[in-house]
């Protein structure tokens, strides 16, 4: 039977939505992350035991005396194990995320039971929202939302609905319908039947579901740690890399103390709102006796709303005057940072541990705030393509990592490299005499079992295995590729070893096992795992130019394999938890690297301009000179002290937008004649500043080995020597309107020619792929532009000037930018740049690579000393 492409239609439709309904995706992110924050900020603010007295006089109004104590005991047991803010981040997202479902959840039940088509249509949506694997839920929010709080909780929701929706359709459908016809009967609308009749009677039921949905939260909250989620997920997913048993036991017995809180408070709550359950508690309360009536009594509902507003203001009272206990705060030895936040993302490997340790003490000391989060290589690295990492690492390239860079290179910056000569391997104890290369493998599964054991699934060693080495050697069907963890692979090797049993593991150098056990590292004669990589730090696009100093930092970090592995042995040494210990004492033992990898003398010397501060929106289209100038300008107001947003657009969509003010200045206005129309329809709410470049044109340009074309009258009748075809750009732009209903009917071409629509790139893969099969072809094209320097190319004379006078490129504002960005508009105004210097410009760019603009603008800029003075002079 052929194959169905269900996975490809879905991932279509992902990146369909994505791609036309991020809008909506940003503005769910703003909302969930908004009301985390805020959840989050009153749970953590107050002292833990403070905090968990207010929990206890809670469960003493719902449940009793000896709930109210145990709650205290529950939660004294988090703090006391040091989970106590990685609790308070998973209930934040519990309750963020159990607050949406009920919301979304109750009034849908109540819609499917009062409408038997709804409730047929919802069924097996349900069914397929309560079957399908939590962990898939986890795929298109990363895509939709990133890493972090947000996808968990969107995943949370979806996973957590279907018994809310479920039970609340049970509850009304049971009510007995005798009541409900009585009611009718004396007249009561179908609204006062719902909320006076079926909804009271419906509660218990309803409340179930309410139990069943937080708890299903919780259980998904703890499975979003993968991704970035934080709290007690995050821990249990660490222990669970690492194999740390005190660690996912203590993070487990967290998540269960929540858990039966949670469950018992939410169930006890019917007996608070729900008539019937009122009635019940009164009843057993008047039937207790001596002592237990003691323990039974429940404070009213005022007593228990003073008692925690009484503690709230104590905790609050604590939190202003009380001092900040934090002993691990380090003091900046250079304020270079000034609080700013730096994200840093790592894989629990142990160079990317050591590495992310070490610089989030260097930045502290700088005066930077960085945060750390572990995360799976696959959401380390989508997390950054999408902004919510800064950067990280410990990237292997070019080959472990080399799906995931070519999947997210244009949107992630490669900051250099500070280790070299690695390797990847299969290394077998040295006891096994008889292996010493991957060839060795065959034919002696039963001496390993039939296993070789690997690392995380998503690891690039591991897909190269996979894909490669298992192949090359054809071992496919003869061993199984075991997936785990790194953590996982180095216990057994451990067990293994201490047996003097046979093992074949997934090694990569450096790495402190080839000290700790004697290792035989198997021959690769084929180079199926590819030469060595380097470790390169990777940083989110646009990250050099936000933090420029940690980026240059970043491009002159080195370690010796020496520093690395005693740097690796320190945190070992220091224990579990105590990672930024070890990187301490290590730094005691080699004084003055801090300042050697993060020099601080002369950061923060760029002189601010007068509004430092501001953020004027430009816009740019997708042509080699405005990208350049765009991000040469966002550059250059970066260090002025702006804050610049730049967005591409469509050559129509920029003038509209400009004239109504979206768009506050762009740098490629081709007048008086390629954007004349547009200059004409727009000018009332536009104001021209001034032209930065002099001498462009309009062409067609051909090969220079077509030899018998050198003029527009010379295409006439030869169609069939370039397919009929003249390969264009963007039909919105002025040059293609120009070409379509002047030139190509001035030469009488109009009939004998189509003019292909593409965006300019394609222009060029067309341009570039013809000139090396050395095939005519004809393009549009203009002067400026780097072609003319890259290929042998002929622009065709234009003797009847169809394409009018030649333009100049000028910087264009709507008409309240003079005024808005008065220091701004001065600069623009004085801005010349010469041919030689743009050319050099869109070379930089272009060299840089695909994805590379701000470094290729960055390196031009090197090039060119004090050009920030040249263009945006400041008054000392």
């Amino acid at each position: 039977m052929p194959r169905i492409e269900l996975g490809s239609w879905i991932r279509s439709g992902i990146n369909f939505l994505r791609d036309h309904f991020q809008w909506l995706f940003d503005f769910i992110s703003k909302v969930v992350q908004g009301m985390y924050d805020g959840v989050h900020d009153v749970l953590a603010a107050p002292n833990p035991l403070l905090l968990a007295g207010i929990l206890a006089v809670l469960a003493w109004w719902l449940r009793g005396l000896v709930p109210a104590v145990l709650a205290f005991a529950g939660f004294a047991l988090i703090d006391s194990i040091q989970q106590w803010d990685e609790a308070m981040e998973t209930l934040s997202l519990v309750l963020v995320a159990g607050a949406i479902t009920i919301v979304l959840a109750v009034p849908l039940g109540i819609w499917a039971s009062r409408n038997r088509a709804v409730s047929a249509l919802l069924r097996p949506v349900l069914d397929f929202m309560q079957t399908m694997p939590a962990f898939v839920y986890l795929i298109p929010g990363i895509f939709f939302f990133g890493v972090g709080v947000v996808p968990g909780v969107i995943a949370t929701i979806v996973f957590a609905m279907p018994p809310g929706v479920r039970m609340t359709e049970l509850g009304i459908r049971q009510v007995d319908a005798e009541l409900v016809e009585a009611a009718d009967a004396f007249g009561t609308t179908p609204r006062r039947t719902l909320l006076r009749v079926q909804l009271p009677l419906a509660l218990p039921t309803i409340m179930a579901g309410v139990n069943q949905a937080i708890m299903l939260a919780l259980s998904m909250v703890v499975i979003a740690g993968m991704v970035g989620g934080g709290g007690l997920g995050s821990s249990v997913f660490e222990a669970i890399s690492s194999v740390d048993v005190a660690l996912g036991f203590e993070g487990g017995i967290a998540v269960v103390i929540l858990a039966m809180y949670l469950d018992r408070m939410t169930g006890a709550l019917n007996q608070r709102v729900s008539p019937l359950g009122r009635r019940a508690l009164a009843k057993q309360a008047a039937s207790a006796v001596g002592g237990l009536k003691v323990l039974q009594w429940r404070p009213a509902t005022s007593v228990a709303m003073v008692g925690v507003i009484v503690l709230a203001l104590v905790a609050g009272g604590l939190n202003i005057f009380g001092g900040d206990d934090d002993g691990q705060k380090v003091t900046a030895t250079a304020n270079v940072g000034k609080g700013s936040t730096v994200k840093l993302g790592y894989i629990n490997w142990d160079e990317g541990v050591a590495s992310t340790y070490l610089w989030k003490e260097i930045l502290e000391q700088r005066g930077f705030k960085p945060q750390l989060q572990t995360y799976d290589v696959g959401a380390l690295f989508t997390g950054m393509a999408a902004g919510d990492i800064d950067m990280q690492t410990d990237a292997w390239l070019p080959a472990t990592h080399a799906s995931y860079w070519k999947q997210y290179k244009d949107q992630l910056e490669d900051l250099g490299t500070w280790y070299d000569k690695t390797s990847l391997e299969v290394a077998v104890p040295s006891y096994v005499k008889d292996v010493k290369s991957l060839d060795d493998l065959k034919g002696k599964a039963g001496t390993f079992k039939g296993k070789i054991i690997g690392i995380e699934p998503g690891a690039g060693e591991m897909k190269i295995m996979k894909n490669d080495v298992l192949p090359g050697y054809d071992l496919n069907g003869e061993y199984t590729l075991v997936k785990g963890s790194t953590a996982g692979m180095l216990s057994q090797l451990e067990r293994s070893y201490a047996k003097k049993e046979p093992v074949a593991v997934t090694l990569w150098s450096p790495h402190w096992a080839y000290s700790k056990y004697k290792l035989t590292k198997l021959a690769d004669p084929k180079g199926a795992f590819g030469k060595g990589d380097g470790i390169h730090t990777i940083g989110r696009k646009g990250f050099s130019q936000k933090q420029p100093q940690i980026a240059k930092w970043m491009k002159n970090f080195k370690l010796s394999e020496k520093q690395l592995t005693s740097l690796e042995a320190a945190i070992q040494d220091a224990g579990k938890g105590k990672q930024q210990e070890g990187v301490r004492a290590w730094l005691k033992k080699n004084p003055g690297l801090v300042d050697k990898l993060a020099p601080a003398g002369g950061a923060g010397a760029v002189a601010k301009g007068k509004q430092a501060g501001a953020a004027p929106r430009i816009g740019y289209f997708p042509w080699d000179e405005d990208i350049a100038t765009t991000y040469l300008w966002k550059n250059v107001l970066e260090k002025r002290g702006y804050k610049p947003s730049i967005k591409q657009y469509d050559v129509g969509s920029m003038f509209t937008g400009m004239s109504a003010g979206q768009i506050d200045v762009e740098f490629d206005g081709w007048l008086p004649v390629a954007q004349k129309q547009y200059w004409d329809r727009y000018k009332k709410n536009l104001v021209d500043i001034g032209p930065w470049y002099d001498k462009t044109s309009l062409e067609i340009a051909v090969p220079s080995y077509v030899k018998d074309v050198k003029s527009l009258a010379d295409l006439k009748g030869k169609a069939d020597k370039f397919k009929g075809k003249i390969i264009g750009i963007e039909p919105g732009t002025g040059e293609m309107q120009l070409l379509k209903s002047t030139v190509l009917k001035e030469y009488d071409l109009d009939k004998e020619y189509e003019v292909t629509n593409n965006a300019s790139p394609a222009m060029l893969a067309q341009l570039e792929r013809s000139y090396a099969k050395k095939e005519p072809v004809a393009v549009v094209l203009w002067t400026p532009h780097w072609a003319y320097s890259k290929y042998q190319l002929t622009k065709l004379a234009d003797p009847k000037k169809a394409f009018g006078a030649n333009n100049e490129i000028r910087s264009l504002g709507h008409k309240s930018f003079p005024k808005k960005y008065s220091e701004f508009y001065g600069w623009l105004k004085n801005w010349h740049m010469t041919e030689q210097e743009l050319a050099s410009l869109e070379q930089a760019v272009q060299d840089a690579g695909k994805g590379n603009v701000e470094k290729g603008v960055q390196k031009w800029m090197d090039a060119h000393p004090g050009i920030v003075d040249k263009m945006a002079p400041v008054s000392s």
